[in-house]
């Protein structure tokens, strides 16, 4: 599918509440053809990308926005197939912020969901790295937030934003692979950008991308309000806390939410706004010095889009 001049789509037959219709694997440019996010490790989809090939072209280049198994795993099978190096910012853990690093590995921490232990590029790039695409210049954009890894190409007034910026969805953000604090900077420096268009890691593609980022700012802003409302002197369960920030998210969508409100908590903790208790089964968290420590019981609770 054809969406742009120089633009094509596939999509990955790997639908879910998560990935919307499914991944976003974009062709760009004509001979010298190169691949951003190859996708899911699926054989249809594998042949679906070969088959977009024209005569006469090859694939150049495959860059993967970050090191999840619905956007990384097929870089190297695709690779392997038509000798294409693989590009990327770094592994599953490049990139990742030192708050994070730090937190790694604490029991009630969780997270690790969907992430590509495996995968590793040919070619790491950095921030402002310069990638010829179809004889015109890209740029290489360090967008961490989502995800430690993560990059968006910026091509001429084109922005390939993988999981950083959709036009459907909020972007989840699970500790310790993703980091609020990041995912708002990452924010703030698109919106500097100036217009561009986006095409996502899924969905749609949204012709006014500085709208769509200045929504998904005020959206951030607006949960975090609601996350302070909820907080009190007293220590209160993660699991308390949910249902009384996400009342306008289904059940269903509660252990993506989980994640979103443990980001959102690590982040006020880090401005001096909220208080963390990690050490033990499950996170607490208290607007002020409590009077408590989280693990005596008196103090424990026993839309169109996922709006997390």
């Amino acid at each position: 599918m054809t969406l742009a001049p120089g633009v094509r789509l596939i999509r990955a037959p790997n639908p879910s509440p998560m990935t919307e219709r499914g991944t976003n694997t974009w062709l760009l440019g004509q001979g010298e053809v190169t691949i951003f996010d190859p996708g899911p490790l699926l054989a249809p989809h594998l042949e679906a990308i070969l088959a977009a090939l024209g005569p006469g072209e090859r694939v150049a280049q495959i860059i993967v926005s970050h090191a999840h198994k619905d956007h990384s795993p097929l870089a190297r099978v695709l690779a392997q197939k038509t000798g294409a190096p693989v590009l990327a910012f770094g592994d599953a853990r490049a990139g990742r912020s030192l708050r994070m690093a730090a937190l790694a590995g604490l029991p009630s921490l969780g997270g690790g969901e969907g992430v590509d232990e495996e995968f590793a590029p040919d070619r790491v790039v950095g921030d402002g790295a310069s990638i010829l695409i179809a004889g015109e210049s890209g740029t290489i954009l360090h967008t961490p937030g989502h995800m430690g890894n993560h990059i968006c190409l910026l091509w001429g007034e084109r922005l390939f934003s993988g999981d950083m910026v959709m036009g459907w969805a909020p972007s989840l953000v699970s500790p310790p692979d993703g980091d609020l604090t990041d995912f708002m900077a990452s924010l703030a420096r698109l919106e500097r950008l100036g217009a561009i268009r986006l095409f996502p890691g899924h969905g749609d593609p949204v012709v006014d991308g500085q709208e769509r980022i200045r929504a998904l700012r005020a959206h951030r802003l607006a949960r975090e309000a609601q996350v302070r409302a909820a907080l009190r002197p007293e220590w209160q369960s993660l699991s308390a806390l949910l249902p009384q920030v996400y009342r306008d998210v289904e059940p269903a969508l509660f252990p993506a939410a989980a994640r979103n409100l443990l980001a959102h908590l690590i982040d006020l903790a880090a401005r001096g706004l909220a208080q963390l208790e990690l050490g033990h089964d499950e996170l607490h968290a208290a607007s002020s010095a409590p009077e408590t420590e989280p693990n005596e019981p008196s103090q424990k609770a026993g839309g169109t889009e996922p709006r997390l």
